[in-house]
C-alpha cells in the first residue's frame, strides 16, 4: 500500500507541474547546427519562449556540411507539432550573458506544420558566439568600472578618515581651537571690511557711494574712450602714425636709410666707418690726442713758454 500511494503521488506531481502527460506521447525532431555552443541533454525546448520539450540528444553529425556538424534530437508532446510550422527556425539562446542555454524554435507562417521526425531549420550558432563574447566584454568593462569605484571609495573612506583624526586643513580646521579662531578672525576682518564701504570709508567707498566721483570718473573713461576712438579714426599725430599709409612709407623710408648707414658703418665705409674698422687710423687718432692732452698739460703748467715762442715771430 505505501508503494502504490508513492506511486500515485509520483503520478499527480508529474500531472500537476505539467511536465510529463501518461496520457500523450512524445515524438522527436531534429536540427542541425555548426556548434553544440555547450548546450546540454535536458537543456529546455521553446516555442516562441514557451517551453514545450527538452532536448534529448547531442552528436556529430558525420556531415562535412560547416551548418551540418551537429545533430541535436528535440523531444515533445507530439501535440505541439501542429503549432511548429516546417519554416520555423531554430537557435541557441539563453536567459542572459551567465544563463543556462536551450532551443528557442521562432514560428514561421507556413500552412504546412513539422511532423515527427522531421528536421527544422537551423540560425548560425555563430552569431550566438558573438552575443556571448560581446556579453564578456561588458562584463570586463563592467569589472572594471566596479573597481574603480571601489577604489573611489576607499579614497573617500581615507580622507574622511584623516579629517576625523584631525589630519589636513579641512581636519585641522575642524578639531584645531586656533585654525578655528584664526578663520573667525579672518571672517571678522571681511566683515569689518564690508562696513567700511558701506559707510563711504575708503576710495572704494566713496566710489561706490559718492555720485560726484563716480561721475569723475566717469568722465575719466568716456575721455579715454574718446583718445582710442581718434587714434582710431587716424586723428592727431599719433592716430596719423597708426592709420596713415603715406607717413607709414616715409617713416619705412626713413628706417631703411638709417639701416643702410648702419651697413656702410659696419663695411669701413666713411671717416666713422675707417675708425671702427681700421686699426691704424684709430691708433693715429688716439696718438694724436695723447699727445695733443699731453700739450694742453704742459700748457697749462708753462704757458709763458709757449707765449716767448709766440712773440719771437713777431
Amino acid at each position: 500500500m505505501s508503494i502504490a500511494a508513492m506511486i500515485i503521488l509520483a503520478v499527480l506531481i508529474f500531472l500537476i507541474t505539467g511536465h510529463v502527460n501518461f496520457f500523450e506521447s512524445n515524438v522527436s525532431v531534429y536540427t542541425y547546427m555548426a556548434d553544440a555552443a555547450a548546450l546540454t541533454i535536458a537543456a529546455p525546448v521553446n516555442l516562441n519562449g514557451i517551453q514545450i520539450g527538452k532536448v534529448k540528444n547531442i552528436v556529430l553529425s558525420g556531415s562535412k556540411e560547416p551548418q551540418r556538424l551537429v545533430r541535436i534530437e528535440m523531444e515533445l508532446p507530439e501535440h505541439w507539432l501542429k503549432s511548429i510550422p516546417i519554416d520555423s527556425v531554430c537557435s541557441i539562446s539563453a536567459a542572459n550573458i551567465l544563463g543556462t542555454k536551450y532551443i528557442n524554435i521562432k514560428s514561421g507562417k507556413s500552412e504546412t506544420t513539422v511532423r515527427p521526425g522531421e528536421e527544422i531549420p537551423s540560425l548560425n550558432t555563430a552569431e550566438f558566439e558573438n552575443v556571448v563574447q560581446q556579453g564578456y566584454a561588458v562584463l570586463t568593462s563592467l569589472q572594471g568600472t566596479v573597481e574603480k569605484v571601489d577604489k573611489t571609495i576607499e579614497r573617500i573612506d581615507s580622507i574622511i578618515g584623516l579629517v576625523e583624526a584631525g589630519k589636513g586643513s579641512i581636519g585641522k580646521l575642524l578639531v584645531d581651537e586656533t585654525l578655528y579662531n584664526h578663520f573667525l578672525a579672518i571672517v571678522d576682518e571681511v566683515k569689518q571690511l564690508a562696513d567700511a564701504l558701506n559707510s563711504d570709508q575708503g576710495t572704494a567707498g566713496l566710489l561706490l557711494k559718492n555720485r560726484d566721483l563716480y561721475d569723475e570718473l566717469h568722465k575719466s573713461v568716456v575721455g579715454v574712450r574718446q583718445i582710442i576712438d581718434d587714434l582710431n579714426a587716424g586723428k592727431g599725430t599719433a592716430g596719423k602714425i597708426l592709420k596713415s599709409d603715406e607717413l607709414h612709407q616715409q617713416i619705412s623710408a626713413s628706417l631703411s636709410k638709417i639701416d643702410a648707414i648702419i651697413d656702410k658703418i659696419n663695411a669701413g665705409q666713411g671717416t666713422i666707418g675707417q675708425l671702427l674698422v681700421n686699426q691704424q687710423l684709430y691708433d693715429n687718432l688716439n696718438g694724436a690726442t695723447r699727445e695733443m692732452h699731453l700739450l694742453m698739460k704742459d700748457f697749462r703748467a708753462n704757458p709763458k713758454k709757449f707765449l716767448r715762442i709766440k712773440l719771437g715771430l713777431f
